[in-house]
C-alpha cells in the first residue's frame, strides 16, 4: 500500500510538472508572437536589439558573466523588448523555451545572433548532456551569425553541436579596463584568490591541498574562495565540506570564505589579492580571468580550454592538462603551489604583464566596436536580400 501511495504521488507530481510546462510553452508562444508582430513596419535601418530577457540585472546586482555581457551591449544598444531588428542570445544564458523565440523572431525577418560559450559533454555534464545540448544545436543551426567566445568553444560546438554553416567569428569577453584597474596600495602578505562558480568540489579541494603546499614555504599565505558554491543542494554544505577538508589539511586559519559578489564589488576584491588561482578544468571562456588581469593579478590555471588563450605566457603560469571530454583532469596542487611561489618571486613583473595583457586584448570599448560592426553587416546584408 505505501508503495502504491508512494508512486501515485511522483506520478501526479510528474502530471504537474508537464502540465507547468505546457502552460509555460503556451505563454511563451503566444507573448513571442506578440513581441515581433510589429517588425516588418520598422525596417532595417538601424540596429535595435533584443537579449532575450526583459530584465537584465544591474551592476549592483548578483548575476553571471552572460548578463554582464548584456550590461556591457546594452550601454550602446539597449535591451528593446518589443520590436527588435535584432535577436541576441548567448547559449550560457538562454530564456525557457529559446526555440520558440528564435522561431518567431526569424519568421518576421528578425536576425538572430549567437554568442556560443561553451557545450555540454561527458566529463563536465554528466548524465543527460545530449539533452543539454538540443537547444544549443537549434540555435547554433538557426543563426545568422555567431560569436564564438574562445577558440576553445568553436572546437566544443563543432563536435558536440554542429559546424557553423554562417559567418563566424571569436571575440574574447571583455573587461571595463577603467572601472576593473590595480589598486592603489598593494596589499600585505601573500594573498591568493580562488573565485568564480564553484560547481564542483575539485576546484575548491585542489586549491586547498596547493595552500597546503605554499604555506610550508610561505606560512604568511592566505586564500580567499569568493563566489557561489554549487556542488551540492545547499551553499552551507558546500561551505561545511569545504571547511572540514581544510582543517582536515590544518590550514583552516589561512583560509576565507566569502560568498558571490556583484561587478560593483569584484575590481575591490581583486585588488585586495596578488593572484587568482584558477583551477577549473576546460573552462571556455572565464570572465573573471580577464577581469582579475585588469586588476593586475597574474594567473596560475589549468592549462585547458580557453584559459591560455586569455592569459598568453606572460600574464600567468598554466599547468599543462590534456583535452579529455569524458572526465575532468584538475591540475596537480603541487604543480598548483610551485606556479604560485614562482609567480610571487617576480610579482611585480607578472602583475605589470596581466594589466598590459588585459588593457591590449580585452578592453570593452573595442568589443563593442566588434559588435556594431557585426549589426550593421548583418542589416546590410538583409537590406540587401530584401
Amino acid at each position: 500500500m505505501i508503495t502504491i501511495l508512494r508512486n501515485n504521488k511522483l506520478l501526479l507530481k510528474r502530471l504537474k510538472s508537464i502540465l507547468y510546462s505546457s502552460l509555460r510553452f503556451t505563454n511563451r508562444l503566444a507573448s513571442e508572437k506578440i513581441r515581433w508582430r510589429g517588425v516588418q513596419q520598422i525596417g532595417y535601418r538601424n540596429p535595435r536589439v533584443y537579449y532575450g530577457h526583459d530584465h537584465l540585472p544591474s551592476r549592483d546586482e548578483r548575476s553571471g558573466g552572460a548578463m554582464i555581457k548584456f550590461q556591457d551591449l546594452q550601454d550602446e544598444f539597449p535591451n528593446t523588448l518589443r520590436n527588435a531588428n535584432i535577436l541576441y542570445l548567448v547559449n550560457s544564458a538562454l530564456p525557457e523555451f529559446p526555440e520558440i523565440m528564435v522561431r518567431e523572431a526569424k519568421k518576421k525577418g528578425v536576425s538572430f545572433v549567437l554568442n556560443q560559450n561553451g557545450v555540454a559533454y561527458p566529463g563536465w555534464h554528466g548524465e543527460g548532456w545530449e539533452k543539454k545540448n538540443r537547444p544549443m544545436r537549434y540555435l547554433l543551426k538557426n543563426a545568422d551569425y555567431v560569436i564564438y567566445q574562445s577558440e576553445f568553444c568553436k572546437v566544443g560546438a563543432d563536435k558536440f553541436l554542429a559546424p557553423c554553416k554562417t559567418p563566424w567569428t571569436v571575440l574574447y569577453n571583455p573587461v571595463n579596463t577603467q572601472q576593473f584597474v590595480p589598486g592603489s596600495v598593494v596589499p600585505s602578505g601573500s594573498r591568493i584568490l580562488l573565485a568564480g562558480s564553484h560547481q564542483h568540489f575539485y576546484r575548491v579541494r585542489t586549491a586547498l591541498e596547493a595552500l597546503k603546499f605554499i604555506t610550508a614555504h610561505r606560512p604568511e599565505a592566505t586564500l580567499t574562495i569568493a563566489g557561489r558554491y554549487t556542488w551540492h543542494e545547499s551553499e552551507s554544505e558546500c561551505i561545511a565540506e569545504a571547511k572540514s577538508f581544510a582543517k582536515e589539511l590544518g590550514i583552516i586559519d589561512r583560509v576565507f570564505f566569502g560568498g558571490a559578489y556583484t561587478q560593483t564589488e569584484a575590481p575591490e576584491l581583486f585588488q585586495n589579492h596578488h593572484i587568482l588561482l584558477h583551477t577549473k578544468y576546460n573552462d571556455p571562456c572565464p570572465r573573471l580571468v580577464i577581469e582579475a588581469m585588469a586588476c593586475g593579478l597574474p594567473i596560475v590555471y589549468s592549462q585547458s580550454g580557453g584559459v591560455h588563450e586569455l592569459v598568453g605566457n606572460q600574464a600567468g603560469i598554466g599547468i599543462p592538462s590534456i583535452l579529455d571530454w569524458e572526465q575532468d583532469h584538475p591540475p596537480g596542487p603541487v604543480e598548483l603551489a610551485e606556479a604560485t611561489m614562482q609567480i610571487l618571486a617576480s610579482l611585480k613583473e607578472y602583475a605589470a604583464s596581466a594589466r598590459k595583457r588585459a588593457e591590449t586584448c580585452f578592453d570593452v570599448k573595442p568589443w563593442r566596436e566588434s559588435h556594431a560592426a557585426i549589426f550593421k553587416q548583418i542589416i546590410k546584408s538583409k537590406n540587401h536580400n530584401n
